[in-house]
């Protein structure tokens, strides 16, 4: 792992924990064909619903996430 996937991992990990504070987990897609349109996208959902808060689609990448979770817009 070099060091760039390592930033993104951590970026990732960060975002996961601030996720858990607001009550929302963040879910990475299981799709492993590269082509696919929600391939490495995100989707948050509500840890006691299940219910999806943000990314219909799973197409929602970390920068929209990180924007969503700070309060901002989208």
């Amino acid at each position: 792992m070099d060091e760039k996937d390592r930033a993104y991992k951590v970026r990732e990990n960060r975002l996961r924990r601030m996720a858990l504070r607001q009550g929302l987990i963040l879910r990475k897609s299981r799709r492993r064909d590269f082509r696919a349109t929600d391939y490495g996208q995100y989707t948050l959902s509500n840890m006691h619903t299940n219910n999806l808060e943000y990314g219909e689609h799973g197409i929602v990448g970390l920068d929209e996430i990180e924007k969503y979770l700070e309060g901002g817009e989208p």
